[in-house]
């Protein structure tokens, strides 16, 4: 629903009573751990977010043989964390010790391998090497739309596909892969959902590219209302928001 203040207000209470009940390198108190750290990134604090992490990874060492599989989802928070915060190095090499271990615990063709794929793509596309971004895109895809997964999942690749296409000016191709993330997430996740802003974002951006500030407009605003409404003032994402609602307006 992207409540996450109430999420982590939750949290915070049920890890209260994991570190009462619970010895300190008791896995379940690193997934009580790894519970802040999806509230803190989806809420722009990564610091916090580190912290959360880095005292999940340290039980799960205490508790666990190298290459549990276990440690996969860990690597790939860190992962997505340094992403956020644009340490891409860093990020990829999290992302390839997490599917270094999702590859050999996992089927072939387990849903996870797709999101570690694509989570690697994400990464090359920041770092501008557009050619390896869609190849693991692709591997992704190959992966998520012939097996049963979430379709949020699917929604996430099309979308980051959108991105690479918009960042090598194909604007069509940017714009079908952008609907058809749009039209997944539309129907699975509530009307507020942060995670439908970031698509709207990126769909203004790439209307504003192509000269169709009209567009750009519609949907920078419904980015700005979710944004305003879900996220704290501060966060990145409603601060990245509200700058391409002020640049779209001088086209107005």
């Amino acid at each position: 629903m992207g409540e996450y203040s109430k999420a982590l207000e939750y949290y915070e209470k049920a890890n209260n009573i994991y570190e009462i009940s619970l010895p300190p390198t008791h896995p379940g108190l690193a997934g009580s751990y790894l519970c802040f750290v999806g509230c803190y990134e989806k809420m722009g604090d990564y610091t916090a977010a580190l912290k959360a992490l880095q005292n999940a990874y340290k039980i799960q060492q205490k508790t666990f043989q190298e290459g549990n599989q276990a440690f996969a989802s860990t690597f790939s928070w860190f992962g997505r964390v340094y992403r956020d915060l644009k340490e891409y190095s860093k990020a990829l090499s999290y992302f390839e010790k997490c599917v270094e271990i999702d590859r050999k615990t996992l089927p072939e063709k387990h849903p996870y391998l797709g999101l570690d794929d694509s989570s690697i793509g994400d990464v090359h596309r920041l770092i501008g090497d557009y050619e390896r971004a869609l190849a693991f895109r692709q591997k992704a895809l190959n992966i998520q739309e012939n097996v049963k997964c979430n379709l949020l999942y699917c929604a996430t690749t099309y979308m980051n596909l959108g991105e690479t296409y918009g960042e090598m000016k194909d604007y069509t191709t940017a714009l079908t892969y952008y609907q058809k993330g749009l039209k997944i997430r539309e129907e699975k996740l509530v009307k507020t959902h942060p995670d439908l802003a970031v698509i709207y974002h990126n769909m203004s951006k790439l209307y504003f590219s192509t000269q169709n500030y009209s567009m750009a407009m519609k949907y920078v605003q419904q980015a700005v209302e979710i944004g305003q409404e879900k996220l704290p003032a501060t966060h990145p994402h409603l601060v990245e928001y509200r700058e391409t609602f002020e640049k779209t307006s001088k086209k107005q």
